[in-house]
This record gives C-alpha cells, sequence and structure tokens, in this order.
C-alpha cells in the first residue's frame, strides 16, 4: 500500500498449501473474533470459526471449556495439527487475559496439545 492510500490490508486467508507461519495470521484473526464475541469462552465456537476458514476438522484439539465441578475453566486451548511437525495453537480465558496465537512444533503421535482433550464429535 503506498502512502496516503485509503485501501484497507487485504484479510488473512487460508493457505492450504502454505506453511503453518503462512495461516498464523488467519488463524490469530479468526481466534481474535471469536474472543470479541458472546461466545469467547466456549471451545466450540473456536473449532467452529477455524473450520469455516478452512481448518481441518479432523487435524484439531480442544481442551474442556468447563471445569469438572461446572466451573467455566480459566483458559482454553486449541490447536490445529499443520503437516508433520507444526501446530498452530491458541489459547484464551480469563487467566489469559488476550488470545495467545503461535506456531509450536508437534509432540508425540502427532498431537498438539498436552493433556486430555474434548472429542470434537458434533
Amino acid at each position: 500500500m503506498s502512502p496516503g492510500s485509503t485501501e484497507s490490508p487485504a484479510a488473512p486467508t487460508f493457505v492450504a498449501d502454505g506453511t503453518a507461519e503462512d495461516n498464523l495470521p488467519l488463524f490469530a484473526a479468526v481466534t481474535e473474533q471469536v474472543w470479541a464475541s458472546g461466545q469467547n469462552v466456549s471451545g466450540r465456537a473456536y473449532i467452529d470459526a477455524l473450520i469455516a476458514s478452512g481448518f481441518d476438522r479432523a487435524a484439531m484439539q480442544v481442551t474442556q471449556d468447563v471445569t469438572t465441578v461446572g466451573n467455566p475453566a480459566e483458559s482454553i486451548q486449541f490447536s490445529v495439527r499443520w503437516g508433520d511437525t507444526d501446530c498452530l495453537v491458541g489459547q484464551v480465558g480469563p487467566s489469559t487475559g488476550a488470545p495467545v496465537t503461535a506456531v509450536m512444533p508437534q509432540l508425540a503421535e502427532g498431537r498438539c496439545l498436552v493433556g486430555a482433550t474434548r472429542a470434537i464429535d458434533w
């Protein structure tokens, strides 16, 4: 964009044949949009928004958004496995403050998140 231009920068887009780094801007933008909505403490809202943006449901993980005693979770994590080595990872919640997104290396067996995650069966 040239100085003084009134054009808006292009919105991030899904890059199917790109890297995790190529897709981090879209992952972060989707995360920010959901965080700014009334569904900001719903893991399903992040997963649904990421799917709608082109990310693969089968490559996703999400943690519980309610504790074992029924209280809202202090933090929710969600991820998209990218290729054989990387993960797009997001974390949101009252204990996090602003949403956090990053590209991280995959864990064993192609997992992105440590510990128990919930089934994405909707």
